[in-house]
């Protein structure tokens, strides 16, 4: 029936609600009027002519439109921000940049002892719980709806990605600078760790991507700099490597950008 223009009296009994339609020829009608300009013009020619379905139409569209062109400016407000943003990623910006504060007291004070700066251990790895939050079931409560829109995909993840460092790689900068940590020896190792993530995160999802990385990172990173006072990864002989884990993060996302695009989405 969708490839069939339905008869004239079938329309007719469609708008009038028969209820002795089939189901499948009622379903077969609803799905032939979806993809059909024409049949939808005749349909509304047919429902114009019926006094109480043109009353009906008349009363809904008087109550709507008040509240629909009263709404209207902040639904595209809301559009803007959800983005770039969710209501989640705040308070978790927020506790990251309080992480990175103590990473800096702890590297000005006497007390520390350890072999690394706090600041070179963490900075790379912290925009990884942004990036969770940008775009994880768990964590985004407007998330199916999200997903569910034209505009959710890569565009989208990318956009909040690029809020989650546009906020903390100043701070992160700050702090390097606070402590004397070169800014290429954490920048690199941050942009790396975050396309890996974006890139796994196309496979298993963005939330267990950035919890994978961040146990990889606990084991090869911050194990030897506790127990060994240094962390071999983070040497200036190491940032080519670092570089290339950037290069291949970005080409396997470039590669799998459709998986953004499919059901369920990242997780």
């Amino acid at each position: 029936m969708s490839a069939q223009h339905p008869s004239d009296a079938l329309v007719r009994a469609y708008t009038r609600g028969d209820t002795d339609l089939p189901a499948d020829r009622l379903w077969a009608v609803e799905a032939h009027l979806e993809g059909c300009s024409g049949c939808r013009a005749r349909l509304a020619a047919e429902a114009g002519g019926l006094p109480d379905v043109t009353a009906l139409l008349t009363t809904v569209r008087d109550g709507l439109e008040p509240g629909l062109a009263a709404s209207r400016p902040a639904a595209r407000g809301a559009r803007r921000v959800t983005a770039w943003t969710t209501p989640v990623m705040a308070p978790w910006l927020a506790m990251i940049v309080a992480v990175t504060a103590v990473a800096v007291l702890l590297d000005r004070t006497a007390r520390w002892s350890g072999g690394v700066s706090p600041v070179l251990l963490l900075a790379p790895a912290l925009p990884l719980a942004g990036v969770a939050a940008a775009w994880t079931r768990g964590l985004d409560p407007a998330f199916e709806l999200t997903a569910a829109t034209p505009r959710a995909g890569l565009p989208l993840l990318l956009r909040r990605t690029l809020t989650v460092l546009a906020v903390l790689l100043p701070v992160h900068a700050t702090a390097g600078l606070l402590t004397g940590v070169a800014l290429a020896q954490w920048l690199l190792p941050s942009l790396a760790l975050t396309a890996a993530a974006l890139a796994l995160g196309g496979v298993i999802g963005v939330g267990r991507a950035t919890a994978v990385l961040g146990v990889l990172w606990s084991a090869a990173v911050l194990a030897p700099a506790v127990t060994l006072g240094s962390a071999p990864l983070l040497r200036p002989g190491g940032l080519p490597g670092w570089a290339g884990v950037l290069v291949l993060g970005v080409g396997v996302l470039l590669a799998r950008r459709r998986a953004y695009t499919t059901s369920p989405g990242p997780r």
